[in-house]
Order: C-alpha cells, then structure tokens, then sequence
C-alpha cells in the first residue's frame, strides 16, 4: 500500500479488481426460485406424490454430495446449494411415476459419477442431470418413457389417457394430442415440462436477475422454431400449429432455461453461446424429426456439453494489445520483403 500525502491510500493489487457481489450460493437459490412456479405446477397437475419424487432425489443428491465429498477427502460444499439443485432439476426430468428407488439412483449417478469424480462444482464437463436422466433412460426404460400419468388423474380426471403417449409422440401419428392451451397450461409428460407456462415465469426471473442471459435460450428456442417451420410447411398441413406443438412440447424449455444454460457446462463468450445453443437445437430437431425418439432435448444438451472446450477455444476473444497470428505473419513478411528490397537496392 502506497499512502498519499492527502491521507487517502491506494491499494496495488493483481486482477480482477471489479467484483461480484453474486455468490454460488445466491445464484443456486435464485434457480431454485424460479423453478418453484413450475415445482408447484407439476404438484397441482400430476398430484403430490410430485413431492415424494421431487424431495427422494433432492435428500439423495444431499447425501451422496456430503458422503462423496468425505470419502475423497474435500472440504464440505452443501452450503453452497448446488446439489439440491441437482437434485431438483433431475426429479423435474423424470415422470411422476417413477419409482422412488429409481429417483435415488438416478441422484447418485449425477451427484457422484457425473460431478465429484470430476472435481466437484465447476470441474464437470456435462450437465449432472441430464446424464443422470439418459442414464435412468437406458437402464429403465419402461418407467422412464412409457408411462405418463394423465395431467389431473389424481382428481379422478384427465386432460390424457393414462399411460399415454407424450403430446410429441402424439403429433407424430398415434393420436390424441392435446389443444395447444392444454400443452402451455397442463400435459403429461415429465414433471418439470407440464407447463410452459411456469416455465416461462421461471426463465423471465433468471433473466430478469441476471443469473442466466437470453441468448442461449432464444438461440435454442429459435432455432427448433426455424426448423420446425421450414419442416412443417414442407410435409404439414398447419408448419405453425406444427411449430408451436414442438416448442411447447417435451422438455425444450425447461432444458433451454434450466439446462443449457449451466455455467460450467455452456461455453464463456457470447459468439461461443450461440453456436454452443445453434447446435442444440439443430440436433434436438433432427433427432425429434428423423430419430426414433419423440425427444432429443437431453441428447442435444450433453452432446454440446462434450464440445465447449472447443468452441471456447474457437471463440476466445483476442487480449488487448496481442497481435493475431495471421497479422504477426504479414507483419513479419512485409519487413522481410522491405529488408531484401534495401540489400538488393545497395
């Protein structure tokens, strides 16, 4: 510290000398905010063994995240809220019907293989839920993609048949898809995508906080939106009933909001955000379009997630005062040029 002659003192320090007040903890519980519209949803329309499912993967997450932590001896991160995310975010993948085993299971693969065998938070290279929910996908498919209860069977009424098939794979041919009022407001499907809704609520919050920017999502969602149109005019009678069934349907806004949107595993700059949520959508069009699956939101995201590094390095700005290397080349070619040109003039 240098101490001026006016009492005032100035203080020499290495960067970075402008801070944020946000913590993780703050930004996790502000994600867990924004998803308590779609939380509170998901309970009114498939009823409260939502709960049940919702607080087995959040105490599992907990657990596994306080064990693994222990076992490998590190320092306790539970304060820091991202494992109830975690936990939160893979119960909102998974139907209200699961098995509560199976819950639990799918947490500890998120928690366990997919974060801290990497280092923890920040050191994971792909989404701990997503690989938690492709993980339960392969290993139990019936309970993963064959049963989806009725929007409101718990009343004793219904928006679907029970057991019925996801509004998208209705659209594709089987039959009885639902209005487009029902597929914003109450559908089946998953818990965290049974409305569009509060899912949008929850996505303007973050936004509106600053914990997440608009590009990934707006890129993803517009993207899906492009294609689906170009398709659906090509090989549809309605391309914007078709468009808005895709954009409403399966879990593209809950994995545009809450999913690609994960720090760690979404690329730093804003070209890297677009190219990193353009790929998102492109592949989870084609596979929802040319593939066997109805869905390809998961797919898509962990797919990406594998080549940020990449696009990161493609991407990376320039520091100030570095000369690129093609510059640096014709640079050095030019005074090459300009030193024969003064040995062969003497």
């Amino acid at each position: 510290m240098i101490k001026m002659s006016d009492e005032r003192i100035l203080t020499a320090s290495a960067s970075p000398h402008i801070k944020s007040p946000a913590t993780t903890s703050r930004i996790m519980l502000d994600v867990i905010i924004a998803l308590i519209p779609a939380l509170a949803a998901g309970v009114i329309i498939f009823g409260p063994r939502v709960l049940a499912v919702t607080a087995v993967t959040i105490a599992a997450s907990v657990v596994s995240e306080h064990l693994s932590r222990k076992v490998m001896k590190r320092h306790n991160t539970l304060g820091d809220f991202s494992a109830v995310v975690t936990g939160l975010i893979l119960a909102f993948n998974l139907p209200s019907t699961i098995p509560l085993w199976m819950a639990a299971f799918g947490s500890v693969i998120a928690i366990v293989v997919a974060k801290q065998m990497f280092g923890g938070i920040g050191q994971n290279f792909v989404n701990p839920a997503i690989l938690a929910r492709i993980v339960l996908m392969v290993s139990f498919p019936a309970a993963m993609l064959s049963s989806w209860e009725n929007a409101f069977a718990w009343r004793g009424g219904g928006i679907d048949a029970v057991s019925s098939a996801t509004p998208l794979a209705a659209l594709g041919g089987t039959g009885g898809a639902p209005s487009l009022f029902q597929m914003f407001f109450a559908r089946s499907g998953c818990i965290g995508e049974a409305c569009a809704f509060a899912l949008i609520l929850g996505g303007l919050y973050l936004m509106a906080k600053r914990v997440i920017l608009p590009v990934i999502p707006v890129c993803f969602i517009g993207t899906v939106a492009v294609f689906m149109f170009i398709y659906g005019a090509v090989s549809q009678k309605d391309a914007l009933s078709f468009t808005l069934y895709h954009l409403l349907g399966g879990g593209l806004l809950f994995g545009a909001f809450f999913m690609a949107t994960d720090y760690t595993t979404s690329p730093l700059s804003i070209k890297g955000k677009i190219i990193f949520a353009v790929g998102c959508g492109l592949i989870t069009s084609v596979i929802r379009v040319f593939g066997n699956m109805t869905e390809g939101v998961s797919f898509s995201i962990i797919l990406m997630n594998i080549l940020v590094p990449h696009i990161d390095n493609m991407t990376a700005p320039t520091p100030f005062g570095v000369v690129k290397e093609k510059r640096r080349k014709r640079k050095k070619q030019s005074a090459e040029d300009a030193c024969e040109k003064e040995v062969a003039s003497t």
